[in-house]
């Protein structure tokens, strides 16, 4: 019988760090956000498409424009692994609204096709029937179906969706998030978990955050790293919050979760950069703490 060959895992990193686009000015140019995403130490960048219609306009891109993109990742070296797709806050796959729900699944067709063009691994998916509307059974059973045919959609392509874990009742909980992902039976769909709300969740309840993380054994394609502030889930300093960084990556090293983007905002800080490199030393020190 032949002999198998050694394979070689000296290279493998435990895990990888991301870091959200809408940290950086939004004027810069994609050359330009890569550059610095890869100068601060991260391993690659989050695109995002929020409910903007200048981010929405960017899934009718042609191919041209995304060969482009495509070439500046390349000449760069810094790849774009993951989607923070919230425009659904806008347009929500619950909606009472026809019209809106037809919107929604063509937004989820559109931002399928360019995550397989772009070489994008997973689309986050915001946790909410509705947004803007009162969430009740009918957005409920509406969010459901729709869900239904987005799993349907990313595993034509192989693209992997994940929930974010947001900050109301609806989806505030990874144990929220698994009672959809058990119903769609998808192997596409998964938990993509916001620390940072997670833990507000937890101050609120009073359950453990880490043992939620866990409710989603097997289901986590990734996490966001994000601090927060009792009642505030937006544009805290890292350092400056109540975010339980160390005992949910631990439930996450459990879980074999390798995947974390740093969520944080551009203010209009003339130091972007320099708040750029604090939350890459801010985050890897957390986290090798932990991913030895």
């Amino acid at each position: 019988m032949p002999t198998r060959s050694k394979v070689i895992y000296n290279d493998m990193k435990n895990y990888i760090l991301g870091l959200y686009e809408k940290s950086m000015p939004k004027d810069l140019s994609w050359p330009e956000k890569l550059k610095a995403a890869n100068e601060c130490g991260f391993d690659y960048i989050e695109i995002s498409i929020d409910e903007t219609d200048e981010k929405l306009n960017r899934l009718d891109w042609t191919k041209d424009e995304k060969f482009q993109l495509k070439k500046d990742i390349h000449e760069t070296g810094l790849p774009i692994y993951s989607m923070c797709l919230s425009g659904h806050r806008k347009y929500p796959l619950g909606s009472k609204d026809e019209v809106i729900r037809e919107k929604s699944l063509t937004i989820m067709e559109k931002a399928v096709d360019f995550a397989a063009d772009l070489g994008i691994r997973i689309i986050q998916l915001a946790g909410y029937d509705v947004y803007y509307e009162e969430s009740d059974e009918a957005t409920r059973t509406y969010f459901a179906e729709n869900l239904k045919k987005a799993c349907e959609m990313a595993a034509t392509k192989g693209v992997m969706l994940g929930f974010e874990t947001m900050e109301t009742p609806f989806m505030d909980t990874v144990e929220k998030a698994m009672y959809y992902v058990h119903n769609m039976n998808s192997v596409y769909l998964g938990v993509y978990p916001d620390i940072g709300n997670l833990t507000n969740s937890g101050y609120i309840t009073g359950k453990s955050v880490s043992e939620d993380i866990k409710m989603g054994n097997g289901h986590i394609v990734a996490a966001h790293l994000k601090e927060t502030k009792p009642g505030q889930y937006r544009e805290v300093p890292f350092g400056m919050g109540h975010t339980e960084f160390i005992p949910c990556l631990e439930m996450c090293r459990e879980l074999g979760v390798k995947m974390f983007v740093g969520e944080f905002w551009y203010t209009g800080s003339k130091d972007w950069k320099m708040d750029l490199e604090f939350a890459n030393d801010f985050l890897r020190d957390k986290i090798n703490k932990v991913y030895r």
